[in-house]
């Protein structure tokens, strides 16, 4: 029996996904490469060789936590105090894990891939994506956008470390970049969503905690009152969630 056609129709509906992730993922192209090559930049003037930050982001691909490895590398950290200090400055992906759990257990094996690579910017896009699609394209379609997400951070790694290498930068103030991305995003979630009872309860518990805590000691705390108040308030936010 001839199964060109439904080879062919597959190979075209894995086109269409991917480039319907590379559209949805344009946000995060523009801030990754810019991040990416920020991380790359920050590495070369710190002396470490080029290959590190490809290395890094391949394996590491946790957006802040390499941008505070570098600091890390430098006080002569050691790997057990390294590891406790991303496990606390990553702890709010817990959170992400938890509301994730259901769309990622129907992914069945790319769920392995869509955890390793959850990023807080690859998390505000999934988050969004509409509950009422078909469960097997919405799994491959999650696929591409991390797989994606992780390409450009991966591609501004590598330019940054190599120009860094060969050309002399000022590199102040650059590793506000991934906050600034964060903030653009967050923005326009907030100008699209109907219901932004999420987003300002996130706000309202770092703002809250930052000032209790200080600057220090607001990200554990901060992130616990979150995970408490959308937990109590779990069924006014499932009403008002967008149809």
């Amino acid at each position: 029996m001839d199964d060109s056609s439904p080879r062919r129709r597959r190979v075209f509906l894995e086109a269409r996904l991917f480039r319907a992730a590379f559209r949805y993922s344009i946000p995060v192209l523009l801030g990754y490469l810019a991040i990416g090559f920020a991380f790359g930049l920050l590495l070369s003037d710190a002396g470490y060789p080029w290959w590190l930050s490809p290395l890094m982001s391949v394996s590491m691909f946790a957006g802040a936590g390499q941008f505070i490895a570098l600091g890390l590398f430098a006080a002569g950290t050691t790997l057990w105090e390294a590891a406790l200090v991303q496990l606390v400055v990553n702890a709010r992906h817990i959170a992400y894990g938890l509301s994730m759990m259901k769309r990622f257990r129907s992914a069945g094996s790319l769920r392995w891939y869509l955890i390793f690579g959850m990023t807080d910017e690859t998390f505000a896009l999934l988050s969004s994506l509409p509950e009422n699609e078909d469960i097997a394209q919405r799994s491959r379609f999650m696929f591409f956008v991390t797989l994606l997400d992780h390409l450009y951070w991966v591609t501004g790694s590598v330019i940054g470390g190599i120009l860094g290498m060969a050309l002399p930068f000022d590199v102040a103030g650059i590793d506000f970049a991934l906050t600034a991305l964060f903030i653009v995003i967050l923005t326009g979630q907030w100008q699209d969503a109907r219901n932004r009872l999420p987003s300002a309860i996130g706000i309202g518990g770092a703002v809250v905690c930052r000032l209790l805590f200080g600057a220090d000691g607001f990200l554990i705390p901060a992130m616990l009152l979150i995970l408490l108040s959308v937990t109590c308030l779990r069924k006014p936010l499932e009403s008002r969630r967008e149809p």
